[in-house]
C-alpha cells in the first residue's frame, strides 16, 4: 500500500506497540497480561508496519525468519518446563533464583518463551498471507 499517512503512522504505532508489549509481558505475574497477550501485542504492530510497507520492508525490520522466532519460544517455555525435574519438582514448577539482587524465575522464561512463540506464529501467518495477495 502506498499512503504516506499510513507509513509515516506505522513508523510511530511500532515503537510504541513494541514497547507496550514487552510493559503487557513483564507485568503479568501480578496483574492481567503476560507472553500470550504481549506477543499479540507486539506481531500487531510488526503486521501494521507489514501492511503499510510490504512484507519484504517487514521482514528485513524484523532481521529474523519468524518460524525462527516461534521455534525459539518453544524451545524457551520447554527449558522452563524441565528446568524443575533436576531438583525433584513436578515439570513446569516454578524455580526462583537470585541473580545480582534479582529474583528471577522459571515462570518469567515461561512467559518469555509464549510471547516469542506466540509473536512467530502471527507473523507466519500473517507474512504468509500478506505474500499470496
Amino acid at each position: 500500500m502506498n499512503s504516506l499517512i499510513l507509513t509515516t503512522g506505522a513508523r510511530l504505532l511500532i515503537a510504541l506497540f513494541l514497547v507496550f508489549s514487552l510493559y503487557v509481558l513483564l507485568r503479568g505475574h501480578n496483574a492481567p497480561g503476560g507472553g500470550f497477550i504481549g506477543g499479540l501485542i507486539a506481531a500487531c504492530g510488526l503486521a501494521i508496519h507489514a501492511f503499510a510497507s510490504g512484507v519484504a520492508e517487514a521482514r528485513r525490520a524484523l532481521r529474523v525468519d519468524p518460524r525462527t522466532i516461534g521455534v525459539l519460544g518453544l524451545v524457551c517455555a520447554l527449558i522452563s518446563g524441565l528446568m524443575a525435574l533436576p531438583l525433584g519438582a513436578a515439570p513446569f514448577a516454578g524455580i526462583w533464583a537470585e541473580v545480582a539482587g534479582y529474583a528471577i524465575s522459571s515462570v518469567l522464561l515461561f512467559d518469555i518463551g509464549v510471547y516469542l512463540a506466540v509473536v512467530g506464529g502471527i507473523l507466519t501467518l500473517i507474512f504468509a498471507l500478506e505474500e499470496t495477495l
